[in-house]
């Protein structure tokens, strides 16, 4: 499989909920439909969070990924506006 072309990066780290979705929504908006958002983030909460809320709104999530003891990487293509 080849690697996910990144097309917008945001650090939410040491954000909480709703702050976390809110700045990831906000990204999302910005970006064309087939882009891809990676979220870099340190609340466990919004690791589950995120990638139910972009399902929500249409969006593919392609990847939640715990990455060390405390961060996670979520990425999210947009898949509508």
């Amino acid at each position: 499989m080849g690697d996910i072309r990144i097309d917008k990066r945001i650090d939410i780290k040491g954000l909480i909920c709703p702050y976390t979705f809110v700045k990831s929504k906000l990204a999302i908006e910005g970006m064309a439909v087939g882009e891809v958002l990676e979220i870099l983030l340190d609340y466990e909460e919004a690791s589950r969070s995120i990638p139910k809320s972009m399902e929500d709104h249409g969006h593919k999530v392609l990847k939640v990924e715990k990455i060390n003891d405390t961060d996670w990487i979520i990425q999210v293509r947009k898949e509508r506006e």
